[in-house]
């Protein structure tokens, strides 16, 4: 993407925003929310200006009760021009199940990359497998790709930041990892051009998150792609972001409200993520094009909440962005304090009608807004 120099680092003139909402944020929400509420909210989250949703995924309702119901909303939910639709698949028989819903549902983009965690424990939580394992699988990964004739490998690194079981990594941890990763490309002639962090435990913090996207930068110029999904657990990832931002990351993984958590790393839907309203925003003032209608991600989230059943932990989508214009306030509107008169922004002044009203003719505020 083309980029321009702008304050401390590159910052795109357009980024890439993955709303996770219906597969990383329901996943850990209740098995009892109607498929007529996932639906619903399928259908909000296509009108927000996405490119790529993924309507859940077809797992072992076992370990992921909320997506036992995968199928019916496969079947029943009407996909809208221009969006590709896709979903999670974790082995063969999830991928068989998808694919028979093809091409309303595309799991046929093969991706390849190489993953490594560094904390073996959540590897062994997660992903049945160990961190040798991980390593072990590289050779097959890139002999795959290199057999389909791919000519740009990925890497990703599980929790680079540190583990709820293990502690901190310190960036050299990292560094050794990438180093491996790259290696094996290298050695099948095929360069590296993406990265991805992977933080399901949350422990990115804004100085860690540019220590090491600097560091991946000076050693290997190479890479053009960034993706960073890391959970908003410590309440630091939209800063982590930002910090992303400047130094030219461009793929960002988001949901509604900011709902996902993993049911392995501790933390349950503490883990969150970082709400794609807030995200959006963010971008919009930073002049980035993100390909969203921020107002139809506000409402978006709006029904999400209602379908969740409890209050999510978006931003804008409870004070609406920065008004501008005809946006901005009526100088004399009444006192606003609970979360429903604050939502005047979308619902109008009827929200807050019956509020104090302190202000009388003469006041200064009635001076001031006749000048």
């Amino acid at each position: 993407m083309e980029e321009v120099n702008v304050m401390s680092g590159l910052i795109p003139r357009e980024v890439n925003i993955f709303d996770d909402t219906m597969r990383e944020g329901l996943q850990i929400e209740s098995p009892d929310i109607p498929v007529e509420a996932k639906l619903e909210l399928l259908d909000a989250i296509g009108e927000m200006g996405a490119k790529t949703i993924s309507i859940g995924s077809f797992a072992h309702p076992k370990w992921t009760p909320s997506m036992a119901c995968i199928d019916e909303i496969a079947s029943r939910f009407e996909p809208k021009p221009g969006i590709t639709y896709t979903a999670a698949v974790f082995n063969k028989r999830g991928f068989d199940r998808a694919d028979g819903y093809f091409p309303k549902i595309n799991v046929r983009m093969r991706r390849f990359s190489t993953h490594v965690e560094l904390c073996d424990t959540f590897a062994r939580r997660n992903y049945n497998r160990t961190q040798g394992e991980m390593i072990a699988a590289m050779d097959g990964v890139v002999a795959s790709a290199h057999e389909a004739g791919v000519e740009a490998g990925a890497v990703a690194l599980g929790n680079p930041f540190g583990s709820n079981f293990e502690g901190p990594f310190p960036l050299s941890t990292s560094l050794d990892f990438m180093e491996r990763m790259t290696a094996v490309w290298r050695a099948a002639g095929i360069p590296v051009k993406k990265v991805s962090f992977l933080d399901a435990m949350g422990w990115n913090m804004p100085h860690t998150t540019r220590e090491l996207i600097l560091a991946i930068r000076e050693r290997y110029p190479e890479i053009e792609t960034y993706l960073m999904h890391l959970h908003n657990t410590r309440g630091a990832t939209i800063a982590s972001y930002y910090e992303a931002l400047t130094l030219g990351a461009t793929d960002f993984d988001t949901s509604l409200g900011g709902m996902g958590g993993c049911p392995y790393c501790g933390n349950g839907r503490a883990a969150g993520h970082v709400p794609t309203e807030d995200f959006v925003n963010l971008c919009h003032e930073m002049g980035i094009e993100s390909g969203y209608d921020l107002d139809k991600v506000i409402e978006a989230a709006c029904i999400a909440e209602k379908v969740v059943g409890h209050p999510l932990w978006g931003h804008v989508s409870k004070a609406g962005a920065n008004p501008r214009g005809a946006r901005c306030y009526a100088p004399d509107m009444p006192f606003v304090e609970t979360l429903d008169e604050a939502a005047h922004f979308r619902k109008g002044p009827a929200v807050y009608a019956g509020q104090l009203s302190p202000w009388r003719d003469g006041d200064a505020l009635t001076r001031a807004s006749r000048a």
